[in-house]
Order: C-alpha cells, then structure tokens, then sequence
C-alpha cells in the first residue's frame, strides 16, 4: 500500500510540473511584454496551485466564445459604417495639427476610424453641473436615450438621472441602459432595476459575474466605459461613473470624487452612439446601429473643432491607445500634463516620460494624495525614483481622488477619456478616449489641470530619497506585480 501512495504522489508531483511547464510555454509563447511575462511566471511558481489556478482565471484576455463569436460576426457591419465616415465632409484630415495628425493616421489605420470636424465640446468638471445638465438633456428627449457606465451607485443626484429616464420612458422615448455587472453590484440590488423596468427601459447587464462563468471567460474583465447619447445629437463621456460624490464611497478616507465630463454636439456624437451600439449587441444580440452624421453645408466663419474618438479593449485593436499615448508623449515639446488616479505606467509610457524630460519638456504627473487602492498606491510609488531623478514633477493632489483622466500636450492637443495609465486601463478594460484637436478645448482643460496643482504638493527629490527603508522594499515588492494590476 505504501508503494502505491508513493506512485500516486509521485504522478501527482510530475502532473503539476508538466501543468507548470505547459502554462510557463503558454505565458512565453503569448509574447507580451516581459515585465507581464515576468510578473506571471513568478506568481505562477512562488505561489503553488494558487497561481496555477490565478493564470488560468485571469492570466488572457479571454472574452468568452459566445461574445467573441457574436463580436466577430459584428465586424464587417459596424467596418462599413465606420469606413462611410471618409466620405463625409467632416473628415478633413488637412486640417489637423502636427499632433493630431500622426495620431489620426494611427487611428485611421490600425483602428479604421477618422478624425471628424464639426463638434462642440464642453468641458463640465462640477458632480452637480454635470448631472443635472444630463438631467436637463434627458428631460429634453424626443426618441432616445442610451446611457453606459461602468458604475451608478444609488443616492443623491443620481436618483434624480433615473427619475428623468422614467419621465422619458412614459412620454415615449426609447432608454437603453448598459451597466458593467461588477462595477454597478449596489445598483444591481437596489430598487432601481425594477423601477426602471417597470417604466418600460431595457436594463442590461454587462460581463456578468458567476461562478460558473469563471470556466469560460476572464471574470476580471470590465466595462469602463461611460457614454450618454441623446436623440444621436448629444452625447457626454469622460472619468465620471453616475454617481453623486457626496454619497458615493464616503467612509473610503480618501475624500469625494473629482471627475470630468465632455459634452459634445456634432459629427462625432452618431459615432460614439455606433460604440454604444457595438457594446449593446455584443451583450444582448441585437443590433440598432445610428444614422450617421449629417453634412450640413460648411461655413467659412465656422469652427472645426477635430476629435477624433478612439474605443479599445478585447476585440478593439491591440496596443491601440498605448501607441495613441506613446505617439503623443514623444511629440511633446515644451510640456506634458497627465491626471490619473491611479499611476502604474507600462515601461514604454515610463520611458517615454524619462526621455521627455532628459529632452527638455517639463513633464507633470498629477495623482492623488490617497488613494483607494492600497496595491495600487504602492506600486505606483516604485516609479517615482526614476521619473524624479529625470526631472518629472509627481503632484500629490490634495481635494479629494482625482479621478480625471487627462493628458496635454503643449497646451494644444489633448487626450481625455476614461483610460487609466494602468495595465487594466491600456490591456484589458472596455475603454474610450477622445482625441482632442480644439485649441480652446484644450486651454480650459490646461486651466483645469493648474487649478489641480494649485490644490497639491510637489514630491521633493531629496526627501524621496531619504523615505524609510521600509518603504522601499514594499515598493519593490508590489513593483513586481505591477504588470498585472
């Protein structure tokens, strides 16, 4: 009996190390960048069973076949109403910028979507503004509203956005409600649902989280988009969930939420409808794609107000907004400013940031002073030797989680959205960026980002060099995992 032990225990050991050399080639064989590679390999064998297990749940950009079938199917359509986009007059590439230029070259090829002139743009940066301006167009609609979000947690002014899409629901316009399953739980257990419902709007819930699913998809995959169209005329996107920030995490000690929102008029309003879309029939199977945008005659005197709208994300192009981040940090000349709540750059963007420094640029890091996520704060604390000692300026704000993302080139072009300068935000959420080639949109933005540094201090070289030992080695132990986070 003792040598049959020995057998089994012996084939168990030899199982587990031919599992551990199958998942080692399968993490090598996927070519992603080395610090990934490394990242998992480490957990993989310090961590026995467990990172076995770790890989295997949350190791690929796994979407699951049902949605990756149904998206495949979806392509050509939503390809050919894309591609109509270069037949309007709105697309005039020769009037873009030197920044926006090789980034909607980029766009054009690797994505298949065009720059488009013809919007108006407002940069709202208030939780009340920008929700009861919502309120406002809601209560306005005469066909329909389609909202997606990553979270809406119930409470305040939020309650007051689903009584307007009930208001709208009776008089006869079409609401269509999108929400990722994870981020919105709270909302999904609340009374709202059914309330909604009841009122006739379609709820859906996206990339739902069971434990059955764990066998056949990703489960840490979200939908981080935030997208509001009305009538294909109005649209809003940019870092604000649907929440109130008075009622929204207050026992977190890390203050009230501060978000941005771009409302936009124009062109490029069907083409964020045609992404709400996409994300719609990818979740519920059934396809409402927009009109496109109307050519209205052009008047010499009128402002062209270029964006160019670039989703990413599973089943989106890969690398496409690291490459847009990339491609814009290395055309800065005179300065950078980046907003991001939570910092764990990929080693191309952290180069990237060292050579525009070393050449000259004066590059800020705007990050807030607390954080929510413990492993996040402490990663993104193992960059700031490097970036310091090439001279960026790392501001800790102090008003709140700055939750904006945004990135200014110059003070004349820039990049706002809801994309995190994380590994999650550039591989693996559902995300959108708005490229931004408007002079004056780009100036009340710069104005926002210096009051955001008005509101912070400056992290000193020499003190950071001086921080406890302590402190360095828990930096450097979650710096090894800062390629999954």
């Amino acid at each position: 009996m003792d040598q049959v032990y020995q057998l089994i225990t012996l084939l168990s050991v030899l199982l587990y190390w031919v599992i551990i050399i199958g998942i080692t080639a399968r993490v090598v064989i996927r070519r992603r960048s080395i610090g990934v590679s490394f990242a998992w390999i480490m957990v993989i064998y310090v961590i026995p069973v467990v990172g076995i297990i770790a890989y295997l749940l949350f190791g690929e950009q796994n979407i699951g076949r049902t949605r990756a079938l149904r998206a495949k199917e979806m392509y050509q359509p939503y390809a050919d109403w894309f591609s109509h986009l270069f037949t309007l007059r709105q697309y005039q590439p020769s009037m873009l910028s030197e920044y926006a230029q090789t980034v909607g070259k980029l766009c054009e090829n690797h994505l298949g979507i065009p720059a488009l002139a013809d919007n108006e743009l407002t940069l709202k940066s208030s939780p009340h503004d920008i929700l009861n301006s919502i309120i406002k167009d809601i209560d306005g609609a005469s066909e329909n509203v389609y909202l997606e979000f990553y979270i809406w947690h119930p409470g305040g002014i939020a309650d007051e956005v689903a009584l307007a899409l009930i208001r709208a629901a009776e008089r006869g316009v079409e609401v269509r409600l999108l929400l990722d399953a994870a981020g919105s739980f709270q909302f999904f257990r609340s009374q709202w649902p059914e309330k909604l419902k009841s009122a006739g709007i379609e709820l859906a819930r996206a990339l739902k989280v069971s434990p059955f699913r764990v066998l056949f998809r990703r489960m840490d995959l979200r939908m981080h988009r935030k997208i509001v169209i009305i009538d294909n005329e109005t649209a809003y996107t940019g870092s604000m969930n649907l929440v109130d920030p008075s009622c929204f995490k207050t026992n977190s000690g890390v203050g009230e939420w501060i978000d941005v929102v771009v409302r936009i008029q124009g062109s490029s309003v069907p083409l964020l409808n045609a992404i709400q879309s996409w994300d719609w029939e990818v979740e519920t199977n059934h396809r409402q794609l927009p009109m496109p945008p109307i050519c209205k005659p052009h008047s010499i005197d009128e402002k062209l107000d270029l964006v160019q709208v670039i989703p990413s994300g599973p089943g989106m192009p890969e690398e496409i907004i690291h490459e847009v981040l990339l491609q814009s940090l290395y055309q800065a000349k005179h300065k950078i400013v980046i907003t991001t709540p939570y910092f764990v750059p990929s080693e191309n963007l952290q180069v990237a940031l060292i050579a525009a420094a070393h050449r000259g640029v004066c590059v800020n890091i705007i990050i807030p002073n607390k954080n929510d996520s413990l492993m996040v704060e402490w990663a993104s604390r193992s960059f700031f030797s490097e970036l310091l000692e090439a001279g960026v300026k790392i501001h800790r704000f102090e008003g709140g989680l700055l939750h904006t993302k945004s990135v200014v080139i110059d003070e004349a072009f820039s990049l706002i959205g809801t994309v995190n300068l994380d590994m999650r935000s550039l591989w693996l959420n559902f995300e959108l960026t708005l490229a931004v080639d408007d002079p004056s949109f780009t100036q009340k933005l710069t104005k926002l980002q210096q009051d955001y540094m008005a509101n912070a201090w400056v992290i000193d070289v020499n003190k950071w060099r001086k921080r406890p030992v302590y402190k360095r080695v828990t930096e450097q132990f979650f710096y090894l995992f800062s390629p999954l986070l």
